[in-house]
């Protein structure tokens, strides 16, 4: 069965770079026969944080929130596309990923980070693996940092230049890695309930 993986963005500025970023990854991860989807933070529009899904009463949460709260505990892995912001994270990114947390737990989680400079997001990145592995995801070793995008990637997320060379060299380890981690977690599933 193909693993089903879910693509996290969160840029919510009118020309978004790292769109790019994130199509490219669900391009690939499709091609090595994952089952993905990209889950945009600003299309999905949750509201800002007042209450946690599972603070709701049964059946009362947001129509959008009980349905990506569905498609969280259906996946198998994610990978989260994050840009950086003033050297830290997305503010989009962080408020949707907050909205949840049992529905996160026993997952592997995969960061791919990009910026409008040289550095591709890395900061980000660093601040991020705190943030999954706080939320119950184990981050893999794994990442990707995509800077300038614009000269990495074009508008339909094609890699061009130097940098796009340069991520068609990375992807395939980690997505390998991503899909060694997904598969344990499956097998450690299957064998035993999670602890919590």
């Amino acid at each position: 069965m193909a693993d089903r993986i879910l693509v996290f963005y969160g840029s919510y500025r009118r020309d978004r770079q790292g769109i790019r970023l994130a199509d490219y990854c669900v391009r690939e991860l499709a091609a090595r026969g994952a089952d993905v989807e990209l889950i945009d933070a600003r299309a999905v529009g949750l509201p800002m944080l007042d209450r946690m899904y599972k603070e709701y009463p049964e059946g009362e949460a947001p129509e959008a929130m009980a349905a990506l709260a569905e498609k969280i505990r259906k996946a198998d892995a994610f990978l989260f596309v994050v840009g950086e912001y003033n050297w830290s994270v997305q503010p989009g990114l962080k408020n949707l990923t907050d909205h949840f947390l049992e529905e996160w737990f026993w997952r592997p989680a995969a960061i791919a980070s990009y910026s409008a400079g040289r550095l591709g997001g890395v900061r980000s990145a660093l601040a991020w693996r705190d943030i999954l592995g706080e939320m119950g995801m184990v981050v893999v070793s794994s990442t990707i940092a995509v800077g300038p995008v614009k000269d990495a990637l074009d508008e339909a997320g094609e890699p061009v230049g130097d940098g796009g060379k340069a991520l068609e060299r990375q992807f395939p380890r980690f997505a390998d890695d991503l899909a060694w981690w997904t598969a344990a977690a499956k097998a450690q599933r299957e064998k035993v309930a999670p602890p919590y």
